[in-house]
């Protein structure tokens, strides 16, 4: 065997990687990994300013983004999944309740800013779990269309999914504004700080 294939067989994919073969249930979950860890890539290693840096045309900046997607699963892993009222930790971070609170607010610092997604990270990966463990992709959820039909957790998985893909496109453009930085995949060796 050639010692280019020793390297193809002793190659380990990175924590955030979708499984090559997997469940659904594994594709699902392993997609909104890599796209966790590419945001969180995207806005990593930066202090206030570089967090609350818009475009000419935008509100939005890497801080906000990360607190939306923060706020975004929780909103969908509690109130949606679950029917809970979404409160904390976002009370105790200044939300005052508006939608654009988290696009707006230069009230957190850097390190109150990735504390509050990482938190959310781990938080609702916990609450992913559990529901698996529940029903499975196939559980439904307490919201409903005001009409008595209530989404499946694969249906709110995958809005939460499309919400990261629309994100992590604007985090590009922001992160390549601040200090240049480009390219689709963390560098071998990073790892997102939730992960041991």
């Amino acid at each position: 065997m050639s010692t280019e294939d020793d390297e193809h067989d002793t190659w380990v994919p990175p924590p955030w990687e979708p499984p090559i073969d997997g469940t659904e249930a594994e594709h699902v979950v392993g997609a909104l990994a890599r796209q966790r860890a590419t945001l969180r890539w995207k806005a990593d290693g930066l202090d206030e300013a570089g967090l609350r840096h818009r475009l000419p045309s935008s509100a939005l900046s890497l801080g906000g983004l990360l607190l939306h997607l923060a706020m975004a699963e929780d909103y969908y892993l509690t109130t949606k999944l679950r029917g809970e009222v979404l409160d904390e930790p976002w009370r105790s971070l200044g939300h005052d309740g508006t939608d654009d609170w988290e696009f707006t607010t230069d009230r957190l610092g850097a390190a109150e800013t990735y504390a509050a997604y990482d938190d959310a990270v781990v938080r609702n990966t916990a609450r992913i779990e559990a529901a698996l463990a529940e029903g499975g992709l196939d559980l439904l959820a307490h919201v409903d269309d005001g009409d008595g039909h209530h989404p499946r957790l694969r249906r709110l998985l995958l809005d939460l999914l499309e919400e990261y893909a629309r994100h992590t496109g604007h985090a590009d453009l922001l992160r390549e504004a601040v200090d240049r930085r480009v390219g689709e995949d963390p560098p071998d060796g990073w790892t997102p700080p939730w992960v041991s």
